[in-house]
């Protein structure tokens, strides 16, 4: 886990360090930048002691995994918690009707 708070899987670092050594690189991904953004791109690697492919590799993975991660997520207040476990408890509960729909939906796609 970063300093964010982001858990990365537990070959990511792996995969940082030894890129261009032994994991097998078949996919590519190619873009343009201008050249000031690139002589950046390769003053960050140089001073990770990383080469721009590796710099570049990695830092899409890590905001790839922060995209993922903000958008699957969902974070709850306290109060919020609390209520959403109390309806969870409540044996007594019936789905309403957007739940109803919701659930029918899933199912047909699921199908």
């Amino acid at each position: 886990m970063d300093s964010r708070g982001i858990r990365f899987p537990r070959w990511f670092p792996y995969l940082v360090l030894t890129m261009s050594s032994t994991v097998e690189n078949n996919a590519t991904i190619d873009f343009r930048l201008p050249g000031n953004l690139k002589a950046i791109v390769e003053q960050a690697a140089t001073h990770l002691g990383q080469t721009v492919s590796e710099f570049a590799a990695a830092t899409l993975i890590r905001t790839a995994y922060d995209v993922i991660q903000q958008h699957e997520r969902t974070l709850l207040s306290n109060r919020d918690r609390d209520i959403f476990l109390a309806v969870l408890d409540d044996a007594d509960a019936e789905p309403n009707d957007a739940l109803r729909d919701a659930a029918s939906q899933y199912k047909r796609h699921m199908s």
